[in-house]
C-alpha cells in the first residue's frame, strides 16, 4: 500500500464517522466503498463465536477482513472458508501466532474470541500496538486483568466493545427506560438468575495433544497443563484455570440489564454459596447462589428463578422490585407490575434512549467517531467486577467484605491474593 493510500485510510477512519455518528445506519447503506476507507479487521479465534464475529463483519461493505488466527488448524481452515463464503472476494492471510497479527500496522481492528484466559492479554498487546478491539465476554480473567486493560486502552487512546450483543437489543432499552422514569419508584432488590451449571465431565485420561492443536499456545498465560479435549474446545469454561463456568459465561448478559437500569455503586460485601460437580474433572460451580450488598441495592444471584411471577418460564432474567411495582425480564420479554395491574409495556414513559443501529455497527462508528460505544471497557469493566469477586468468595466459601474505593477486600490477604494470579512464563501483564 502506497503512503498517500495509508494516509487516506487512517484519516477516514478516525473522522468519516464524525458525520455519521447521528446517523449510524448510513453506513449499513453503502453498496461500494472505495479500499481505502475500508476497515481493515483480524479475527483473533475463530471458533464458535469466532466464526459469528467473521460472519458479521464480513456483511459490513466497509470492512475488509484481511487476516485469521487460531492455534488450531482444522479451525483455522474451515474459518477461511467460512469466510470467503460469505465474501467470495476475501483473501485472508493465516497465522497459528496472533503476535503476528499484532505486529501488522495495516490492521485497524481485531475482534477476540479466544479461551477467556486469553482475552485481557490479547486486547491489551492491540491497544498496545494502536488497534481497536471488539472482544467477547467475560471481558477478563481477574479483576486485576480489567483493571489493567482500562489503563491500556486510555493510555493507548483505544476503542474497545465488549461482545455482549443483547445490550443492543430494543427490550434491555425499554426496560432501563421504565426503570430510569421513577414510575416503580426506587428500586431496592434485584434478583438475577441463570438456570444450569458445570457438569462433571467425567475422569478422562491425559492424551498427546492432536498434531493440528498448538496446545502450549492454546494454553498460554494459564498454569501448564496436560491436553484432555474437555479442558479445551466448548467445555473449557468449566475449569477455573480458564474461566468460572456458566456463572462467568452468562452474567454480563443479564447483570447489564441491572446496570444499564440501576447503575448500582457502592459494593460492600459478597456472599456466595454453592458446590462444584462430584462426577468429574470439572471444577467449576454446579450450582452458585450469591448475594450482593451495594448501597441501597441488595442483589440476589440465583440457579433457579426466584419465586415472582414469571420467572419460572425463563431461564435466564431479571427482576427489579420497586417501591411502587416490579419488572421481569429476559433478553426479549418483560413484564410490569403496577398496583393491581400487569402489563408489557407503561406507554406513558417516553422513549429517553437512543436505540443501537446494531451491536457491531456501533462499535464501527465508534471506530471512525473515536467516541466509545455503548459497551465500552469502563462501563463493561464495572459490570464485570461482582462476578470476579463472587467466584472469590464461591472458592473460599465465606463472606467478604469489599473496599469499593480501594477496589480490594477488607483486611483479607486471601482474598485479595485471587484478584489476580502470575503469568506462565513467557507471558506477563503489563504494568502502567
Amino acid at each position: 500500500m502506497n503512503e498517500k493510500l495509508k494516509i487516506n485510510r487512517r484519516h477516514f477512519v478516525k473522522t468519516a464517522g464524525i458525520g455519521l455518528a447521528g446517523f449510524p445506519l448510513i453506513a449499513n447503506a453503502f453498496t461500494r466503498v472505495a479500499p481505502s476507507d475500508k476497515i481493515r479487521v483480524a479475527h483473533i479465534g475463530t471458533g464458535n463465536m469466532g466464526g459469528a464475529h467473521i460472519r458479521w463483519f464480513a456483511g459490513f461493505p466497509d470492512v475488509e477482513t484481511v487476516a485469521l488466527c487460531d492455534v488450531d488448524e482444522v479451525r483455522l481452515g474451515k474459518a477461511r472458508e467460512l469466510l470467503v463464503s460469505r465474501k467470495s472476494s476475501a483473501n485472508p492471510d493465516l497465522y497459528s501466532d496472533f503476535r503476528r497479527i499484532i505486529d501488522r500496522k495495516d490492521i485497524d481492528v481485531i475482534t477476540c474470541a479466544t479461551p477467556d484466559h486469553w482475552h485481557a492479554l490479547v486486547a491489551i498487546m492491540a491497544f498496545e500496538s494502536g488497534k481497536d478491539v471488539y472482544g467477547e465476554k467475560p471481558l477478563s480473567f481477574s479483576v486485576k486483568e480489567g483493571k489493567v486493560m482500562l489503563e491500556s486502552l486510555k493510555k493507548n487512546d483505544r476503542i474497545f466493545q465488549l461482545g455482549t450483543q443483547i445490550h443492543a437489543g430494543d427490550n434491555y432499552h425499554r426496560v432501563a427506560e421504565i426503570i430510569q422514569s421513577g414510575v416503580l419508584g426506587k428500586i431496592h432488590t434485584v434478583r438475577l438468575w441463570k438456570t444450569g451449571g458445570t457438569s462433571g465431565l467425567g475422569f478422562p485420561a491425559n492424551e498427546t495433544p492432536p498434531k493440528t492443536l498448538d496446545w502450549n499456545m492454546w494454553l498460554g498465560p494459564a498454569p501448564y497443563a496436560e491436553y484432555t479435549p474437555v479442558k479445551c474446545h466448548g467445555t473449557y469454561r468449566s475449569f477455573f484455570d480458564y474461566s468460572g463456568g456458566v456463572f462467568a459465561d452468562f452474567w454480563c448478559h443479564i447483570a447489564d440489564i441491572m446496570y444499564m437500569s440501576v447503575h448500582p455503586k457502592g459494593l460492600s460485601s459478597i456472599d456466595a454459596r454453592g458446590e462444584v460437580p462430584n462426577d468429574g474433572i470439572a471444577d467449576t460451580p454446579k450450582w452458585i447462589d450469591v448475594d450482593f450488598k451495594f448501597k441501597d441495592l441488595d442483589v440476589f444471584w440465583t440457579t433457579t428463578p426466584p419465586k415472582v411471577p414469571g420467572a419460572e418460564k425463563m431461564g435466564i432474567g431479571a427482576h427489579f422490585e420497586g417501591e411502587k411495582g416490579t419488572l421481569t425480564c429476559d433478553y426479549e420479554n418483560r413484564v410490569v407490575s403496577i398496583g393491581n395491574e400487569t402489563t408489557n409495556d407503561v406507554p406513558e414513559v417516553p422513549k429517553t434512549i437512543s436505540r443501537s443501529p446494531g451491536h457491531q455497527r456501533n462499535f464501527l462508528d465508534s471506530v471512525k467517531s473515536r467516541q466509545q460505544p455503548e459497551s465500552n471497557l469502563e462501563y463493561a469493566r464495572e459490570m464485570t467486577l461482582p462476578m470476579h469477586l463472587a467466584l472469590i468468595s464461591f472458592r473460599l466459601k465465606r463472606k467478604l467484605q469489599w473496599d469499593s474505593v480501594k477496589e480490594e477486600f477488607v483486611n483479607d490477604p486471601v482474598a485479595n491474593f485471587l484478584l489476580s494470579r502470575e503469568y506462565r512464563s513467557p507471558w506477563s501483564l503489563p504494568v502502567y
